[in-house]
């Protein structure tokens, strides 16, 4: 292995629905983490792999930062700020605004005392004038000591390029951590439900995403000469009504959520899929084992 060979763990943190999964995505090369405009996309850390011949940068995309009102959202903010005291360096995503809420600050406050580089990302600058961009950086200059502060476009791969050499001169040397054409620790059957989250994500009124998991009942590859998978999966919700909204009049909304899940595990999977979607109702699952069983979720880690 080249003696120059870099390797290290960089967290990707900021508030709910700033561009982290977006990026993440983007900076690897293919779909990993699901997006969405709802916040509070990202439920787990999920660790995704980029290598080169310069290094090796295993990237934990964190759920959000904010005030946790339940035991997910507790799960969720521990899991972001265990993370912090996990890697070697951090990435912080803003939008690019001369306004710091309190949320910013505290999440600034936690970054003063990890004691790794922290590079800013303020992403979404294709959403705003040019000439906003650098108040956006003098503003957050003040509150931090950062060791870079990199504007770009997730969305739009806007200066993204320079984010993967900016990680690597913060990295130590070292040996891969993954073989080199691994990119995510995530099982299939995890990416899977989360595809069809995703999808529910984007289909179902604001109300309702919160409190949507799925669980993948049964995912089986079918014999025979042309590869395909049966897939069957549930939808758990929180109310009756919200089982209703999520079904549709004749059935028409779960439809909708299966065909686009569908098209889209058929590309990740490179097969056929039958997929077979239920919807069930489970009251207060977000405070229930159910967190335990499907999130990690560990009383003691909280």
């Amino acid at each position: 292995m080249n003696e120059n060979f870099k390797s290290g763990f960089v967290a990707i943190i900021g508030r709910p629905n700033v561009g982290k999964s977006t990026l993440m995505n983007h900076l690897i090369g293919q779909k990993i983490a699901i997006t969405s405009k709802k916040p509070q996309t990202t439920r787990n850390r999920i660790q995704t792999v980029y290598t080169c011949d310069q290094g090796q940068i295993v990237f934990l995309d964190t759920p959000g930062i904010h005030k946790a009102k339940n035991k997910l959202g507790e799960y969720m903010v521990a899991v972001a700020e265990r993370t912090l005291k996990e890697v070697d360096a951090i990435m912080w995503l803003v939008e690019p605004t001369t306004f710091i809420g309190a949320g910013e600050r505290h999440i600034a406050e936690q970054l003063q005392q990890v004691g790794v580089p922290v590079i800013l990302i303020i992403n979404k600058i294709d959403t705003v004038k040019k000439e906003e961009i650098l108040p956006a950086i003098d503003t957050y200059r003040k509150i931090c000591d950062f060791a870079e502060i990199i504007p770009c476009s997730a969305l739009r791969g806007q200066n993204t390029e320079d984010i993967i050499d900016s990680i690597f001169k913060y990295l130590p040397y070292g040996p891969m951590f993954y073989d080199e054409d691994t990119v995510t620790d995530q099982p299939q059957r995890q990416i899977v439900a989360e595809i069809i989250r995703e999808k529910a994500l984007h289909a179902l009124d604001a109300e309702i995403p919160h409190g949507i998991a799925v669980a993948i009942d049964r995912m089986k590859e079918r014999p025979g000469k042309n590869l395909m998978y049966d897939i069957e999966a549930t939808i758990i919700c929180e109310r009756d009504s919200h089982k209703g909204i999520i079904i549709g009049k004749g059935g028409a909304m779960l439809k909708k959520i299966g065909s686009n899940a569908r098209y889209e595990l058929e590309r990740m999977l490179e097969a056929k899929v039958n997929l077979k979607l239920w919807v069930k109702v489970k009251k207060d699952w977000r405070d229930s084992d159910f967190m335990i069983k499907n999130f990690g979720y560990d009383k003691k880690e909280i």
